[in-house]
């Protein structure tokens, strides 16, 4: 059942952006009984399909501002930098508050449900989907989306006890007025979207908004291995509104939750309570702080820690991440064409060894330069794409290489040289450290034709992961 947003009954908003958020939210106001849904984007079928949902397609300069209640501002468009986009000017000056569909639905359903809210630089998805496995392992019903697959209010309708678990980018975050989660992680910060926050001073401030409501019964995961979020930390702590769980990995040793790395034992409350080293598909410290933040998540919601560690042995993780497809004897075959840059790259390199190395693509700015203290972990390294040549120059005298071109022809060429290392568990790992456009069409197409190319080795000892 979609859900309906009745608080909506009789009111006139606008919906401007008519992307999966946009379309589901002119669809939830519909259903919810609002007197006028005025729409617009830029896509004529965008708008085709709002007026199919109900949706009245307008210029925004032609709305009647002075009726409108709210305005639905898609998280793509600008709300301050570069520069604010003409419509957040006209809905300030008349008066009309600026939300997403995140708010909408918290308006909703606050009053039966429980929200859980991620936010981050990285590993927001992984940890959105984690928590959400977890919940439902300790039998809770439990709607997982946001900026990670299902729109916010293309999720299941409200209902006593649900829980919501929503990822939420910065811009999401930027728009919410009086949203309340009953959790709230924040994982880590590092450079990003700077063009839309102005510096890092902005984007964290945007990123704090997500606990500006939070009271005395909820409960804020602040992971403060980065310098602006412990002290972001500290303020948190200093006001005393709300419950505040710091978490660590391997840096700060006094954090209610904090991993120590090298086994990836995890430290509750300076009591051990589980090891996160087994587990399959979290492997690695960037994975063990998603791990850690589930677990502070689940805990708050009154989970046992039983229960959750059994869940995170079964979870299945996330396609492109890190994600192993299978196994040919020995050799693994981690599919992470996702890492279209160094940094993200950095995090697969540094969980296995050692590693047959497929990279390549559209190179970012500073190529593979930033990888070096890597190399030593690389067997051998098969280029593919636009880079190969850079890459190529990088990685000479330092790494044995090869010019694959194709990644088809990369992975016969690693399995092979895989094959016949006789160290423990050698990877062939796809983690590219760089885009996909110059040979697919996105990243996803890049993982999955690296899935059909092991599928397609030939079927000696070869082990598909279901």
């Amino acid at each position: 059942m979609a859900i309906a947003l009745s608080h909506l009954g009789g009111r006139s908003i606008g919906v401007f952006g008519l992307a999966r958020s946009g379309l589901a939210t002119v669809r939830a106001a519909q259903a919810g009984g609002a007197a006028s849904v005025l729409v617009w984007d830029d896509r004529e079928s965008a708008r085709a399909q709002a007026q199919a949902l109900g949706g009245a397609p307008a210029k925004p300069e032609d709305w009647p501002w002075d009726t409108l209640d709210s305005l639905i501002l898609s998280p793509g468009v600008p709300l301050t930098h570069p520069k604010p986009h003409p419509i957040v000017g006209i809905a300030q000056t008349a008066g009309v508050e600026i939300i997403c569909d995140v708010e909408l639905l918290w308006r909703e359903a606050e009053r039966q449900a429980r929200f859980v809210a991620i936010t981050g630089t990285n590993g927001k998805s992984t940890t959105t989907a984690l928590i959400g496995h977890v919940l439902a392992a300790a039998g809770l019903p439990v709607s997982v989306g946001g900026n990670i697959g299902r729109a916010a209010l293309d999720l299941e309708a409200p209902e006593e006890g649900r829980v919501y678990v929503l990822e939420m980018s910065s811009y999401q975050v930027d728009l919410t007025g009086r949203f309340r989660p009953d959790v709230a992680v924040w994982l880590n910060l590092t450079p990003d979207h700077l063009d839309r926050h102005g510096d890092m001073a902005g984007y964290a401030s945007a990123k704090k908004r997500i606990f500006a409501n939070m009271g005395e019964k909820d409960t804020a995961i602040v992971g403060v291995d980065e310098p602006e979020i412990d002290k972001i930390a500290e303020e948190i702590w200093a006001e005393g509104r709300t419950k505040l769980r710091t978490l660590s990995v391997g840096r700060h040793a006094e954090s209610d939750l904090y991993v120590d790395p090298p086994e990836g034992r995890l430290f509750e409350d300076d009591e051990l309570v589980a090891s996160f080293a087994g587990l399959p598909t979290l492997r690695g410290a960037h994975n063990w702080q998603n791990a850690a933040a589930a677990w502070g998540a689940a805990r708050a919601l009154g989970v046992d820690g039983d229960t959750i560690l059994a869940a995170m042995a079964s979870f299945p993780g996330l396609a492109h991440r890190m994600e192993i497809v299978g196994r040919r004897g020995a050799v693994l075959f981690v599919n992470d064409s996702k890492a279209t840059n160094a940094d993200a790259a950095a995090k697969a390199l540094a969980t296995f060894e050692p590693i047959y190395w497929i990279a390549g693509g559209q190179a970012k700015a500073g190529g593979i330069e930033p990888l070096v203290e890597f190399f030593p972990r690389i067997a051998k390294a098969y280029l593919i794409g636009t880079a190969a040549d850079q890459f190529s120059h990088t990685l000479a005298g330092r790494v044995p290489q090869v010019i694959a071109g194709d990644l088809a022809t990369a992975v016969r060429m690693a399995a092979d040289d895989a094959a016949l290392d006789r160290r423990a568990e050698p990877a062939v790992l796809l983690s590219p450290a760089g885009a996909s456009f110059d040979q697919f069409a996105d990243f996803e197409a890049r993982g999955e034709a690296f899935r059909q190319s092991f599928h397609s080795l030939d079927q000696q000892t070869l082990e598909a992961v279901a």
